[in-house]
């Protein structure tokens, strides 16, 4: 079996930790010996032992790894971080050679992981099923890479392309567009991602609950832009059973989980929000809405990744939906619903 077998093991592996290892990257990790994998290891949480250890560990009889090879979807690290080094513990067991996915853009490691290995004498080889592996850890990458969250834009539309009917000022809570396949979906979605941000008017309009409550998982940190606070805090989108973050111009505070960050009025809002979300270490965020709030989004360039449903109900009227053109498309069905991927390449 090539390379790329024992690579697409590595990622399968990575992937079981989608939910719990933020704001470390997804990484697994197999050993091969004579053709066999003979362990395997995928990294659950930061801070616990990287998949490099877990799997050399995992090694029942460890005079094998003398002769074998270890894979792995990234770079092993090279700095003393809350764990030891993996680089060092793979030329302490004298492993020969080392199969890695794409080199790690993180500053204490990007190349240095690679460099000692080679060093020390191991046969390193790079880039198998690199593309595969940069997407799996497309989130950490961009988190490092341009110093923001990654950022991916989240509506639902109706067939003739509205993401709200024409409602009345009292006129609250959401007009379902899709059915319960997407919602289930969406929650999964949430659980994978370290934030999910909504202006003030969907907050007021749909007053939604922004959990994960259909699947099991934790619930993301919310993000509120309400620059004038119209947002009243007893809202279900501010109680307990998650972190949140509200931005605007008028307060620094906090009361229970709810912390008001106040935004400086000479600066781009977005940009402030996209930094500070950067130094909580918030490495993904998931913008629901509303549409106005997504447009500006779009408008300043600040996002990665865009995942549109478009339901079977026709509004005639309404709220406009959001428009993307001239990226990649990947499309799906959910039910009765059509989910349309695109990516800001």
């Amino acid at each position: 079996m090539g390379h790329e077998y024992y690579m697409h093991r590595c990622l399968q592996l990575a992937k079981n930790g989608k939910e719990t290892v933020s704001p470390n990257p997804r990484v697994g990790s197999v050993v091969v010996h004579n053709n066999t994998i003979i362990a395997e290891g995928w990294h659950r949480k930061a801070g616990e032992p990287h998949a490099e250890v877990l799997a050399i560990g995992a090694v029942a009889d460890q005079s094998l790894l003398s002769t074998s090879t270890l894979y792995v979807n990234l770079e092993p690290c090279a700095h003393h971080g809350r764990t030891p080094p993996c680089s060092d513990l793979i030329i302490e067991k004298q492993i020969p050679r080392v199969v890695i996915g794409s080199r790690d853009p993180f500053s204490e490691v990007n190349g240095k992981g690679i460099a000692k290995l080679k060093k020390a004498g191991t046969d390193v080889i790079e880039g198998v099923l690199q593309q595969e592996c940069l997407h799996l850890n497309r989130r950490f990458f961009t988190f490092h890479q341009k110093k923001r969250p990654y950022v991916i834009l989240k509506w639902a539309q109706s067939a003739d392309g509205f993401m709200d009917r024409e409602r009345s000022a009292d006129q609250k809570g959401p007009n379902w567009i899709t059915g319960k396949e997407s919602k289930i979906l969406v929650h999964s979605w949430r659980a994978e991602e370290d934030a999910i941000l909504i202006g003030a008017q969907t907050a007021l309009n749909d007053q939604p609950a922004l959990t994960v409550r259909e699947v099991s998982g934790k619930n993301p940190i919310r993000l509120v832009i309400d620059p004038q606070l119209r947002v009243n805090p007893n809202l279900t989108v501010l109680d307990e059973t998650s972190e949140n973050l509200v931005f605007n111009y008028k307060t620094a505070t906090k009361e229970r989980s709810t912390e008001w960050v106040k935004l400086d009025e000479s600066t781009a809002a977005l940009q402030q929000i996209l930094q500070e979300c950067y130094r909580r270490n918030i490495q993904s965020m998931m913008v629901e809405g509303g549409a106005r709030t997504l447009q500006r989004f779009i408008e300043a360039g600040y996002w990665d990744e865009a995942r549109v449903f478009t339901g079977t109900p026709n509004f005639g009227k309404g709220l406009k939906a959001p428009l993307l053109q001239g990226h990649y498309q990947a499309q799906s069905q959910w039910g009765a619903d059509t989910l349309q991927v695109i990516y800001n390449l």
